[in-house]
Formats: C-alpha cells, sequence, structure tokens
C-alpha cells in the first residue's frame, strides 16, 4: 500500500488536473488503477502540481526528446533504478529498454547487479557514466572522455540530467513506497530494498518541522 493516498481526477483542483492531463497526454497507456489514482511516481506529482508540473515535463524531455539515442536512455533509466532497488522503474523500464534492442542477458545482469557484458561499445560508455554517477556521485575522466566523444556535449548534458531525474524518480517510489501493478513481480527481495534500515530510522522523539 503506498504511503500517498491516491487522489482521483475528480478530487484535483485545477493545478492538479492540469499535471494529469499532461501526464496521460505524453505518456499514453493504461496509467489510472483501480482506486482511480495515477499509478507510478505520477500520483506524487499530482500531489505536488507546482512541482509535479515541471517533473512531468522534464520526464517527458528527457525520455523523449533528446539527442541520445532511445536505447542508450533506456539503459541508463534501468541502470538507476537498480542502483535503487526500485521496483516500479525496473519493472516499467527492464522491458522497453528489452524493446529498443538492449540484449536480454545484460538487463538480466543489471537486475541482478553483476557486470554486463556488454557486445556493443556504445552501451558500455552509458552504462559506465550511469553506474559511476550513482554509485560515487563522481564520474572519472577517462569514462567522461568516452561518453563527451559518442554523445557530444549536449548528449553529455542530456545523460547526467536523466540519471539524476531517474534517481529522483527512485527516490519518489521508494518514500512513498509505491508498489507494482497487480501481477507485476518484484525484482529484489525486501530486505535488500531497506538495508541497515534499523541504524538509519528517525528517533521516535524527532522534533516537529514546525516546531
Amino acid at each position: 500500500m503506498t504511503r500517498l493516498p491516491y487522489l482521483r481526477y475528480d478530487e484535483l483542483d485545477d493545478a492538479g488536473r492540469e499535471v494529469w492531463d499532461g501526464i496521460a497526454g505524453s505518456r499514453g497507456g493504461d496509467l489510472v488503477n483501480d482506486e482511480g489514482g495515477l499509478i507510478g511516481p505520477f500520483n506524487a506529482f499530482v500531489q505536488a502540481p507546482g512541482i509535479g508540473r515541471h517533473l512531468s515535463r522534464l520526464g517527458g524531455r528527457l525520455r523523449f526528446r533528446t539527442s541520445v539515442e532511445r536505447r542508450l536512455s533506456e539503459l541508463a533509466i534501468i541502470t538507476v533504478g537498480a542502483r535503487w532497488n526500485a521496483e516500479f522503474e525496473w519493472w516499467a523500464h527492464q522491458e522497453l529498454a528489452r524493446e529498443h534492442g538492449i540484449a536480454d542477458a545484460v538487463v538480466d545482469a543489471i537486475g541482478s547487479g553483476e557486470e554486463p557484458a556488454f557486445d556493443a561499445d556504445d552501451e558500455r560508455v552509458v552504462y559506465a557514466v550511469a553506474r559511476q554517477l550513482t554509485e560515487t556521485g563522481q564520474l572519472d575522466q577517462p569514462s567522461y572522455d568516452a561518453a563527451s566523444a559518442l554523445l557530444g556535449h549536449e548528449g553529455m548534458v542530456e545523460l547526467v540530467t536523466l540519471c539524476g531525474y531517474y534517481t529522483l524518480v527512485s527516490f519518489l517510489l521508494n518514500a512513498f513506497d509505491v508498489p507494482l501493478p497487480p501481477g507485476a513481480a518484484a525484482q529484489w527481495p525486501p530486505q535488500n530494498r531497506w538495508p541497515a534500515q534499523n541504524s538509519l530510522s528517525a528517533p521516535s522523539s524527532a522534533p516537529r518541522m514546525d516546531s
């Protein structure tokens, strides 16, 4: 059960409906669940439409209208999703990665936390960028140089922004415990999704933000 209640279209104000309409118009597919709310990160977008409006537009731009080939974008997205064990992100994009030409063995290796064996050099380059950024927040010079030679300056900005955006999406999905659609199988055991939970839990006497 998601931590955020699902908002139906008829419960939204004008700002929320504008965000909903933008999501439905740009993504297509069945985005509404049995409770009448938006699936995935999009329920969070309509909860805070001032933020959601910009996130939706940025996500649409990064997925569909950049200079980076879609095959490589989807590879980066699943690399980010796997790093954060973001179940919904993985479910939504692993099949897209396969459809756009990423080999099954590569997708499966990324989902299993193994080092993929790439046949395509451009995939190896993009994977290295996404992996380093999500693991360390840094990018070493050889990896930067290889990716810059492949994508150019514009493509590098787009790729790094893509990795940051889907890290944000992963945080939304994980923080609000967004469920998979009915019948979808989880990629990772629950214990892998909340490491060191006890040591990171907030103290019971945490001060209120408005105090």
